[in-house]
């Protein structure tokens, strides 16, 4: 029976906008929960989890959550809610743990929608989709963001987006995605097995051997 979709990427979407009010609200909020040295010195491991949950600016929150929304649907239709939650939390706790070595401080959930990206492309590579204002196959989409994350974590794009959370995040997504692929194949060939219950062969070998 297959799994009942939780509609896990649409609570995300929503909990990243309530945590976003809740800044505004107290910020304090932020300097508790975002990823920065104090992660590893302090112990306070609990960052690598709660920065995903932030973000530093409205325009921030709003390009996350559209790639969030979007992808991250179309990836739990494919795979399921549980697998679905289990890239996002993977990819995006995996690419803070790698970037803090990096940054002084990071927060937002790119690293996450990126392992979804990472996913979906190996999962439906000729899924089409918007993206750099163009209709294209995830998989040519998938090439463009780590093209592009590439050259930015080389210094050819001046910001503080963290690129290299960004490429760390896709890795993890598509290595997520080549299990599940590999995971699909094997299901299906077992699904393709003709069983013959021992009773018949017992039957037929009395029946026609002795």
């Amino acid at each position: 029976m297959a799994e009942k979709m939780k509609f896990y990427s649409l609570w995300l979407c929503l909990s990243v906008v309530m945590v976003f009010i809740l800044q505004y609200i107290f910020p304090s909020i932020t300097n508790f929960g975002i990823l920065n040295n104090s992660a590893i010195s302090n112990y306070e491991f609990w960052r690598f989890f709660t920065s995903i949950f932030l973000h530093g600016s409205l325009p921030h929150l709003l390009y996350n959550l559209f790639a969030l929304f979007f992808f991250g649907i179309a990836l739990e239709k494919l795979i399921g809610s549980k697998k679905f939650l289990f890239a996002f939390f993977a990819s995006g706790i995996i690419a803070n743990i790698i970037a803090v070595n990096f940054y002084q401080s990071s927060l937002g959930a790119s690293g996450a929608i990126m392992g979804i990206i990472g996913v979906l492309t190996i999962v439906k590579p000729m899924l089409m989709v918007w993206a750099f204002g163009l209709i294209l196959p995830m998989f040519i989409a998938g090439i463009l963001w780590v093209t592009g994350s590439i050259l930015g974590s080389l210094g050819m794009f001046p910001g503080d987006t963290g690129y290299i959370a960004h490429l760390v995040g896709i890795a993890i997504g598509l290595i997520i995605g080549i299990f599940l692929r590999l995971a699909n194949k094997e299901n299906k060939k077992s699904n393709n097995k003709i069983e013959i219950h021992s009773y018949y062969i017992e039957n037929w070998e009395e029946r026609h051997l002795k």
